[in-house]
């Protein structure tokens, strides 16, 4: 199954995150189909998205995590 999930990023205690596109079976910062979006929780304007790209992975069947979708909504890209 394809998934909308986070890929962390960043030093320790310094964390970024970029949104990508996967394969459930692979692992969280491993192989990745492709990124379309990213997230810093440290910064004010944190969420940057590719709306289009993730309106056409979700169309197409790509399931976002519980984490991956609430930031799809607060970037309004779903």
């Amino acid at each position: 199954m394809v998934k909308i999930r986070l890929r962390r990023m960043g030093a320790k205690k310094n964390p970024f995150y970029r949104i990508v596109v996967a394969d459930s079976r692979n692992a969280r910062d491993g192989k990745f189909i492709e990124e379309i979006g990213t997230y810093d929780p440290l910064a004010d304007n944190a969420v940057k998205v590719d709306a289009e790209r993730a309106k056409y992975w979700i169309a197409n069947g790509a399931q976002p995590t519980d984490t991956a979708r609430a930031l799809l909504k607060k970037a309004e890209a779903i």
